[in-house]
């Protein structure tokens, strides 16, 4: 297991981590999402000890990255957004280098890399230079440097970039089959590729973690926060202040609804309150008949769209996290 504690880093004046806290288990696929500059490269570097932190720890099976970084690392295999490959070697020079890094044992060593050639699809060009190989190559030798003598911690940056599609289906496979025994930590771009592989997900947003959990449970919480109404009423104005009124309520936003005499609503909620009881009896009151009151179903790029909006307020849940406890920011 792998644990964030209260991770602070600044840059000059400028806070581009924030007192961040999460942990990470053995045996699941956490899918790190966020827009660009979100905080999802700096806190990966902070997380395998390329990048010290102002403040706050990185604990690995119980070893602090502050006190003993050297034992930390050695649990920890980490592909970066640009894997550093030595372009004047073969893919076989450069695997049998990151080995004795990483501190391999030479009786290991070759069936350690054969295992990671095998796993990532080089074997065809174990004995080229790298300089002469396309981009998806080089990602893969990235890929394989990451995974040599599979630590239990695994960090991919973007690990599917410049793949077609067929190598990102075999990566999918070979995170989801690092997955049974790892703790697999990635970022990515394609939100169905992480709704695919991932057990878990964890968005960021301008340097805050904006939410932590399954995507289920994302899924089932902005159901359970974002209610669709329908009334028969000529005031929208009248509908939108009668809601606006009422506990739970944070905001109402008009929807589409061509038909004369409707009006339709999309309402956010607070996540610890359900107002459904009373926005049903203040449209009895105030005689106005509910058409249809639903919660609204969304995709992780719904709700991902919907998190990182500019005008998102803060939320406090055990899935959604209060914006002022915990926030990275990447530079």
């Amino acid at each position: 297991m792998i644990e964030v504690r209260n991770l602070v880093k600044r840059y000059g004046d400028r806070l581009a981590v924030d007192n961040l806290s999460f942990t990470a288990e053995k045996g699941r696929i956490y899918g790190f999402l966020g827009p660009n500059g979100a905080g999802k490269t700096t806190t990966m570097n902070i997380m395998t000890g390329y990048l010290g932190p102002t403040s706050g720890d990185v604990i690995v099976d119980g070893r602090s990255m502050l006190e003993d970084p050297e034992g930390v690392k050695r649990f920890i295999g980490y592909l970066p957004e640009h894997p550093p490959l030595y372009i004047d070697m073969t893919v076989s020079e450069y695997l049998t280098f990151a080995a004795e890094l990483k501190k391999i044992p030479k009786s290991r060593q070759k069936s350690e890399i054969e295992k990671a050639v095998e796993y990532t699809f080089l074997q065809d060009v174990s004995g080229r230079l790298i300089r002469n190989l396309s981009k998806g190559y080089r990602q893969r030798v990235g890929l394989a440097q990451a995974i040599l003598g599979f630590p239990e911690i695994i960090i991919l940056d973007e690990p599917t970039v410049g793949l077609d599609p067929k190598q990102i289906m075999e990566i999918r496979d070979l995170i989801r089959s690092l997955g049974r025994e790892h703790t697999v930590i990635f970022s990515s771009h394609i939100l169905s590729e992480v709704q695919e592989v991932c057990d878990h997900v964890l968005i960021i947003h301008r340097g805050k973690l904006l939410a932590n959990g399954t995507p289920e449970e994302l899924e089932r919480q902005m159901r359970n926060t974002t209610l669709e109404l329908t009334v028969r009423s000529s005031s929208l104005e009248q509908v939108k202040n009668m809601l606006l009124a009422l506990p739970g309520v944070v905001s109402v936003v008009e929807d589409k609804n061509d038909q004369p005499g409707q009006v339709s609503l999309k309402i956010e909620t607070a996540p610890d309150i359900d107002p459904r009881d009373d926005i049903f009896y203040a449209c009895a009151e105030n005689r106005t008949p509910i058409l249809t009151l639903r919660g609204l179903d969304m995709s992780l790029e719904q709700i991902f769209l919907s998190l990182t909006a500019d005008n998102v307020q803060p939320a406090d849940s055990s899935v959604f996290n209060q914006f002022g406890k915990q926030e990275v920011e990447e530079l």
